[in-house]
């Protein structure tokens, strides 16, 4: 019968944190920056309702799930997988003889979970859950010289239309250069500033709103210890920052959760040619694998070596046997979406009520926006 302990991030024991880093060794899923304890110690930090259920049985440590937990006062049995909106990707890290989630979830006393990007390589949740988009990664095997290389021979004329994007910024623009890391919180200012600037053209709720979100962002860019290590990758042209990539890497892997370019640029397509520009820099950094998160599959799927399958879904152990929520039409899908990230996102009542005002006022910009590939990120999401 298994047992659950519940602490939080930072309380963790040694034997839970060895235990955590290896079940994240069993998969090459599990070894995303965004599952690691390193993460969920930065969540901790700036919300209060971060926790690490560790499941036992008969003493043997067999699951680690890192979550929110409303509060008791509103039910306490629900959870959402931690870190959202800033978390593509949650897990119940198990070994591969997996755990069974119903008396998991009921020794840790919850009754339900929403998961947005759920990473399932043992099969836990089988049955539970739906089959959402994958998540692209770049596992890299050499140069990235040689990488891209590779995805030319494949491509020719797609990556001859990139190259002649970036010879017309250098051209008309000056010199293009890299810079990765960037340490510069000016450069991660105007990074932010752009972000937040797309998401009220397109109508996007915006996740950088509240001040845990920002102060999240700004301490593992600080690279406060104990917590995530923040790694800004950005792109300039003349000496002049046009697009960059922010996001946590644990280790060899990185995961860039920002991405965003200055619109003055947008003819340039400045969001394709970091991607570019990154490839080429990311094994001299120490990076083997370069997560490109799900989304924006036209342009993603071409630059990637893989695909990670994700769930997503209410899994419910109310419910008499495993069975995922029915698929919704797509207004209605849609519209639940648009709630999950204001209800992961804001944290207070108020800030949730003009959430909702403000989701209603942006509909007729909502249904116009579409995904740009020339910014090389996903409007809607990113």
């Amino acid at each position: 019968m298994l047992q659950a302990d519940i602490r939080t991030p930072e309380a963790m024991l040694p034997e839970e944190i060895a235990a955590w880093r290896a079940f994240q060794a069993t998969a090459p899923a599990f070894a995303s920056p965004l599952l690691s304890l390193e993460f969920a110690v930065s969540v901790a930090r700036v919300r209060e309702d971060a926790r690490v259920a560790v499941f036992r049985d008969a003493g043997r440590i067999v699951g680690v799930f890192a979550h929110h937990r409303r509060p008791s006062a509103f039910g306490g049995g629900f959870a959402r997988g931690l870190g959202g909106p800033w978390s593509d990707e949650q897990a119940l890290l198990t070994g591969p003889e997996g755990i069974d989630w119903r008396e998991a979830f009921a020794a840790a006393g919850l009754r339900a979970c929403r998961f947005t990007g759920l990473v399932d390589p043992h099969g836990v949740f089988d049955g539970a859950v739906q089959d959402g988009e994958g998540s692209y990664a770049i596992a890299f095997e050499g140069s990235g010289e040689a990488y891209l290389e590779r995805l030319r021979a494949a491509s020719a004329k797609r990556f001859k239309n990139l190259r002649r994007l970036e010879s017309k910024l250098e051209r008309e623009v000056g010199p293009v250069t890299l810079t990765a890391p960037d340490t510069d919180p000016e450069a991660l200012a105007l990074l932010l500033e752009w972000k937040r600037d797309q998401f009220k053209r397109t109508g996007v709720h915006d996740v950088l709103h509240p001040e845990w979100s920002r102060r999240l962002v700004q301490d593992a860019f600080e690279g406060r210890p104990g917590g995530a290590t923040g790694l800004l990758v950005t792109l300039r042209a003349g000496g002049k920052v046009v697009a960059g990539h922010y996001g946590v890497r644990s280790g060899s892997v990185y995961h860039p959760q920002i991405a965003a370019f200055d619109p003055a640029f947008s003819v340039y397509s400045p969001g394709m040619t970091l991607i570019l520009c990154a490839i080429r820099a990311m094994p001299g950094l120490g990076i083997e694998r370069y997560e490109l998160s799900g989304g924006c599959g036209h342009y993603k799927a071409a630059f990637a070596s893989e695909e990670t399958p994700l769930r997503e879904g209410l899994v419910d152990r109310g419910r008499a046997r495993d069975v995922a929520e029915p698929r919704r039409p797509l207004i209605l899908e849609r519209a639940r979406r648009r709630l999950d990230r204001i209800v992961e996102t804001e944290l207070t009542l108020s800030g949730r009520l003009a959430g909702v005002a403000g989701a209603l006022h942006d509909l007729p910009r909502r249904a116009a926006s579409r995904i740009d590939p020339r910014a090389g990120v996903r409007q809607e999401e990113n």
